[in-house]
Formats: C-alpha cells, structure tokens, sequence
C-alpha cells in the first residue's frame, strides 16, 4: 500500500517548514519525499479537528497511512491567560478526535507535536523527556499544557491497549517563514521582527521589553521539518523526544535583538524597557536523547536562520500573518 503522510495544521508555521523540506530535499534521502509517497498538507479549511464527524471525514477523504500531527489551538501568554477553559477544551478535542479517527482507520504511526510548556513550573533543569509528568505546568498557561500532555497519556493508552504507534515530539521555541507576526500575540522573535520593521518604517525608536539578558533554545523551523521527517522513519517508541539545539546554543534576547536590528537593517534609536518584565531567566531543555538516536545533526546557525526568516517576512508582508493591517 502506498504511504499517505497527512499532516494537520499544514499550513502553518511548522506545516510550511515540512513543506519545503518534503520539496526541496533529494527523493529518496534521509529527509526527503520516499518513491510513490503522497504527502497531504492540510488546514483547518478542510474540517474543524474539534469535530469528531468532520475528523472522520478528512480521515476518509485521504486515508492516511502516517500522520504527524501539528493543529492545535494556540495563542501567546495573554490568551492563554484569558482563555484557559477555550485552550483546555478545544485541545483535548483536536487531539482526541485525531488520534481515534488514526486508530479507527488503522494508521500505522502518528507523532503529535507537543510544546515545552508541558513540563512543570517547578522543575530541576536541564528539562528532559523523563519529567513531563513530575509536577503541575505553569499556571499562565495550564489549560494549553494539561492538554498537550494528555497526548502523551492518551498514545501509551492507545498503545497498552491496541498496540498502536503513536508518538510525540517536544520543540523548544520555533521560528522561520510562515511564523505569526502578529505583535498582540505573537512569540518573541516573530514579534521583534515585526516591530524593528515598523521602528524602521516609522523612523520612531525600537523599544524591546525587559533587560535582554534571559536565555532561550530557539530551533529553526526547517531544521525542525527534517527532525519531524527522521522521527517519522526511525524513531518507534512511545515515549516523546525533545527536538531542540543543544543547551550550548542558548540565544539571549538582547542576541535575537541585535541580529534582527542587523537583518532589518535598522539605524535608528534601539533600547530595552527595563521597566517590563523580563520572564524565566532560562529554562533549558536537553537534546541528548535526540542526538543519541539521530546520530549527530547539523543545525542551522542562528543568524543564518534568522536572516533567512526577516528576509521571508519583508518579502511576504502584505501576506504574511500580521495582525491588523
């Protein structure tokens, strides 16, 4: 039978970076297209994955032998504040009706895509696979994270109970082309971007929130595509894997900040409102397990990734998510 890979929430950020990796790498290579394989790109166009029928339906329609499973309800730290019953709900929805649709049509594999967010707010560092379950998450965000980690839960039910195949994968932060820009809910590098864009457009100064001095693993979302197509071939376990840089390739803000002042090419006044909180200082995650399994893999330089990633946004404004025009 010919493999049918589906991927849900196709057509965002992550979606697009598999995407292009699935077009552009070699058939036949070790992240690349295989012969005869059909990869389907879906969006929530096709069906609202909250609904159980609609779920069924795009099941039907594409018959997937593989799913990796991206769509999910998400939004920044103001929403999930806001939200929580909404990004609880909604979630545990999306993720049930997809893994029982790949169950009753007997896909072979899914891998579902969760978040560092699941981990617990108290927590010994570095994080790693083993402690997802070992305290409550943060409460800014506990809707969006009990949600994600009950994938986790419900692929070892699925598994102890029908033998099924279904896996997960924890990125760090992610970022690239086809990212929201949306600066009322965006994460930190697309929304920086945005704003040194507009600092520059309105010649008025680029103000970034905080000292610039806290720590984050940002991936590269087309080096993330390749992770997410090795998984997809070689990795069989239950248990989820971290995909991420390793804890050596911690990114301040204030790095993010010159390299995108840099990449925009913006000249004019740039300072941090130490008056606005700054966050976690750090919460790194290890990516050993990854390594170990994958053995070895070359990332994307930082600067390179994110000049690739301005580049994308001042090329795709007009069509790029931005929030109101």
């Amino acid at each position: 039978m010919a493999a049918v890979v589906l991927v849900t929430g196709g057509t965002g950020l992550v979606g697009k970076a598999i995407q292009h990796i699935i077009e552009t790498e070699p058939v036949g290579s070790r992240f690349g297209k295989r012969e005869g394989e059909t990869w389907v790109f879906a969006s929530s166009k096709e069906g609202d994955l909250r609904d159980a029928e609609q779920t069924r339906l795009l099941f039907e329609k594409y018959k997937p032998t593989h799913v990796i499973h991206l769509a999910a309800l998400v939004g920044g730290l103001f929403k999930n504040m806001k939200y929580k019953l909404t990004f609880l709900r909604d979630n545990i929805l999306i993720n049930d009706n997809v893994l029982h649709a790949a169950h009753t049509h007997k896909t072979q594999k899914v891998i579902s895509c969760l978040s560092t967010c699941v981990f617990p707010d108290k927590v010994e560092y570095p994080l790693d696979e083993t402690k997802i379950h070992s305290g409550l998450p943060h409460e800014s965000n506990f809707g969006y994270a009990h949600a994600k980690r009950m994938v986790d839960v419900q692929n070892h039910a699925y598994k102890e109970e029908f033998g099924c195949n279904f896996t997960s994968a924890i990125p760090t932060n992610v970022f690239g082309p086809y990212d929201n820009f949306d600066l009322d809910d965006s994460h930190v590098i697309p929304g920086l971007i945005h704003k040194c864009y507009l600092a520059k457009k309105n010649r008025t100064p680029f103000v970034v929130s905080g000292t610039g001095k806290p720590l984050r693993q940002f991936i590269y979302s087309r080096d993330l595509a390749k992770l997410f197509v090795w998984q997809l071939r070689e990795y069989n376990d239950v248990e989820p894997v971290i995909l991420s840089v390793g804890e050596d390739e911690e990114v301040s803000i204030k790095e993010v900040a010159d390299a995108i002042v840099k990449a925009v090419g913006f000249e004019g006044q740039y300072e941090f409102d130490t008056t606005r909180a700054d966050g976690q200082f750090r919460k790194p995650a290890s990516n050993k397990k990854l390594l170990d399994l994958i053995g070895g893999f070359e990332f994307t330089p930082f600067d390179q990734a994110l000049e690739t990633t301005v580049q994308w946004f001042l090329q795709n404004y007009d069509s790029a998510r931005t929030g109101k025009k």
